[in-house]
C-alpha cells in the first residue's frame, strides 16, 4: 500500500471517526449542557433525537446524489456542513441554536459516512481491499463504543461545549488532506438518475420508524401517534420496495440482497448492535442510578467492553479468510451469549464479576464486527458498493435504536414494579414494628415518596428518624397538654413548672430514641431490599434477552463454510 493510498484511508477513518462519534459522545454530557442552558430534559433530548433520525433518513439519498455529483466533492461539502453543525452546537447560548446545531451535523454526518466508507473501499480492488475494510470498521466500533468515555472525560476537564468543538481540528486536518490528494474536478461520476421515488419513499419509511422508537417511550407505545408512525413506516416500505423493483436504475438495487454475504451480514449488523447497545446503554444507568456512581465514572466503567471491540475486532477480520465466516460469526454471537448467561447469574454491585461479562460482550461483538464490514462489502463495486454501503449504515442505527425502544421500554416496567414491591415490602416492615401509629404513618410515607421518587432509600430521605425538630416540637405539645391538666397552673412557680418540663423532656427523648433505634434498624432492611428490588429490575432485562440471543446466533447460518466462501 503506497503512502497516498495510506493517507486517503486515513481521511476516510477520521471521518467515519467523526460520525459515529457524534452519535454517542453527548449522551453523558446531557446534565451540563441541561444546567449551563437552563432547559429541561424534555426539550434537550431533541439534540440527541435530531441527529439520530436525519442519519438514519438522508444516509441512503445522500449515497446516490455522492455517486451522481462526485463522492469526493460531497464528503469534502459532508465535511463543511459538520463543522458548521459542531461549531454551532459548540457556541450554542440557547437550547434551540444547539438542536438546529446538531440537525446540520447530522445532515453532515450523512453524507461522510457514505461516501468515506466508499472511498476508502475503492482506493484497492476486490482482492486486496480486506486490510481496509477491517480498517474502516474497526473504527466505527471504536467510536461508537468509546464515545460515552470520550464525552465524560472532555466535559469533565474542558467543557461540554469541547464535545463538539474538538471537532473542528480533526475536520481542517481531513479537509487540507483530500483538497491535496482527492481529485475534485475531474472525478468519476455515475451516470444515475436521482431515484425520486425510491428516495421519497426510504426517507418517509426511516423518518417515521425512527421517530416511533426514538419517541415511542415518552408518548406511550400503545398511543395513536406511535401507531400511525409504525403503520406510515410499513406502508412507505411497500411503496419503497415497489419502487426500486420497477424503477431503471433504482436507488437502493434490490440484487442487492441476492448476496448472501450482505443479506446476512444487514441482519447481523441489527442484531449484534441491539445486543451491545444495551449493555452501553443500560449498564452506566445501573453503575449511577444504583451504585451511585458518577457518570464519568459510570463511563470508564464499561471501557472494557469498547477495549475488547478496538482489541478484537482486527483479529475477526483477519481470521475471516482463515476460517469462514459462518465459524467465525458464530463464536462470536456464543461469546456474546456466555456474556449475557453471567451477567444472568453474578451480583452486579460486585464489579469484578461484572467485568467478565463485559469483556465476553465487547470481544464477541468485536470478532463480529470485523468481518461484517468485509462480508458487507462483498464483491460489489460502483453503484451496487455505494448502494450497500449506505444500507449498513442505516441499519446500524436502526440497531442502535431499538436497543434503547426495547431494553429502555422494558427497564421502565420492571423499575415501575421494583418499586411497587419495595413499599409493600417497606410497609410490611413497618408494620411489624412497635412504632406509634402517627410514627408508622409518617415512616411510610416517608419511605414511598423517596422509592416513587428515585427508587433508592437512603438514611438522609427516607425511613428516616424523628428529627430534632420534631422532638422538640413533641416536648412542647406534651408539656403543654400536662400543664392544661394542672388547676390553676398559671399561679405555679417558674421553678416547678421548669422541673415539669424537665420531666417531660426526659420522657420523650427516652421515647424518641427508642423509636428511632427501630426507625435506623428498619430502614437497613428497607434500604438493602430497595436495592436488591432495584437491581433484579437491570439485571432481568439480560435474562429476559438471553434466549433472543441465542435465536439471534442462528443468522450465522446465513453465512457460508470456510470451503464455499474461500472458492
Amino acid at each position: 500500500m503506497h503512502k497516498k493510498q495510506k493517507l486517503i484511508i486515513f481521511s476516510m477513518m477520521i471521518g467515519i471517526f467523526l460520525c459515529m462519534l457524534d452519535t454517542t459522545v453527548m449522551n453523558i454530557a446531557l446534565p451540563a449542557i441541561q444546567s449551563d442552558l437552563n432547559v429541561n430534559l424534555g426539550n434537550l433530548s431533541w439534540a440527541l433525537n435530531i441527529y439520530t433520525i436525519t442519519f438514519a433518513v438522508f444516509t441512503i439519498p445522500f449515497g446516490r446524489i455522492a455517486d451522481i455529483v462526485g463522492r469526493n466533492k460531497m464528503y469534502v461539502f459532508g465535511l463543511i456542513l459538520f463543522a458548521l453543525g459542531s461549531l454551532l452546537s459548540g457556541s450554542a447560548n440557547r437550547a434551540e441554536f444547539l438542536i438546529t446545531g446538531r440537525g446540520i451535523q447530522s445532515l453532515g454526518a450523512a453524507i461522510i459516512f457514505p461516501a468515506s466508507m466508499t472511498i476508502g473501499i475503492s482506493t484497492a480492488d476486490v482482492k486486496h481491499r480486506t486490510g481496509i475494510l477491517a480498517a474502516l470498521g474497526v473504527t466505527q466500533g471504536f467510536a461508537s463504543a468509546f464515545g460515552p468515555t470520550i464525552g465524560g472525560v472532555v466535559t469533565q476537564y474542558l467543557g461540554w461545549r469541547y464535545v463538539f468543538l474538538i471537532n473542528l481540528p480533526l475536520i481542517l486536518i481531513v479537509l487540507i488532506l483530500c483538497i491535496v490528494l482527492l481529485p475534485l474536478k475531474n472525478e468519476h461520476r455515475f451516470k444515475a438518475k436521482i431515484d425520486l421515488w425510491g428516495m421519497l419513499f426510504s426517507m418517509g419509511t426511516l423518518f417515521s420508524l425512527t421517530l416511533a422508537l426514538v419517541k415511542g417511550n415518552d408518548w406511550g407505545w400503545s398511543s395513536h401517534t406511535i401507531v400511525e408512525l409504525f403503520i406510515a413506516a410499513v406502508i412507505s416500505l411497500i411503496g419503497f420496495i415497489v419502487a426500486e423493483h420497477f424503477t431503471k436504475d433504482p436507488m437502493v438495487p434490490l440484487t442487492l440482497f441476492k448476496s448472501r454475504q450482505f443479506t446476512g451480514a444487514s441482519l447481523v449488523t441489527v442484531l449484534t448492535e441491539i445486543f451491545l447497545v444495551a449493555v452501553l446503554v443500560i449498564m452506566p444507568t445501573f453503575f449511577t442510578n444504583i451504585l451511585n456512581k458518577s457518570e464519568l465514572i459510570a463511563a470508564f466503567m464499561i471501557t472494557p467492553t469498547s477495549l475488547m471491540i478496538f482489541i478484537f475486532s482486527p483479529i475477526g477480520g483477519l481470521l475471516n479468510d482463515k476460517i469462514g465466516p459462518r465459524l467465525l460469526v458464530s463464536v462470536g454471537f456464543l461469546q456474546i451469549i456466555i456474556g449475557y448467561i453471567v451477567l444472568s447469574v453474578i451480583n452486579p454491585a460486585n464489579y469484578g464479576q461484572t467485568i467478565i461479562s463485559l469483556v465476553l460482550i465487547g470481544g464477541g461483538f468485536g470478532i463480529i464486527a470485523g468481518p461484517l464490514v468485509v462480508l458487507g462489502a462483498s464483491n460489489f463495486t460502483g453503484k451496487l458498493l455505494s448502494a450497500s454501503q449506505s444500507v449498513l449504515g442505516v441499519f446500524r442505527q436502526v440497531g442502535t435504536l431499538l436497543a434503547v425502544a426495547i431494553f429502555v421500554s422494558a427497564l421502565t416496567a420492571n423499575l415501575a414494579t421494583a418499586r411497587s414491591q419495595s413499599i409493600t415490602q417497606a410497609n410490611t416492615q413497618i408494620e411489624t414494628t412497635q412504632l406509634s401509629t402517627k410514627a408508622k404513618t409518617d415512616v411510610a410515607a416517608n419511605v414511598k415518596k423517596a422509592i416513587s421518587d428515585n427508587g433508592k432509600t437512603t438514611d438522609s430521605n427516607s425511613a428516616q428518624g424523628i428529627t430534632p425538630k420534631k422532638t422538640s416540637q413533641l416536648i412542647q405539645s406534651n408539656y403543654q397538654q400536662a400543664i392544661a391538666k394542672i388547676p390553676n397552673a398559671k399561679m405555679m412557680p417558674k421553678k416547678q413548672k421548669a422541673m415539669i418540663h424537665t420531666k417531660i423532656a426526659k420522657f420523650v427523648k427516652k421515647t424518641v430514641a427508642k423509636q428511632n433505634l427501630q426507625i435506623s434498624a428498619i430502614a437497613k432492611v428497607i434500604k438493602s431490599n430497595t436495592k436488591q428490588n432495584m437491581t433484579n429490575a437491570f439485571m432481568k432485562l439480560y435474562k429476559t434477552a438471553l434466549p433472543f440471543a441465542v435465536i439471534a446466533a442462528l443468522a450465522s447460518f446465513l453465512f457460508e463454510r470456510k470451503r464455499n466462501y474461500l472458492k
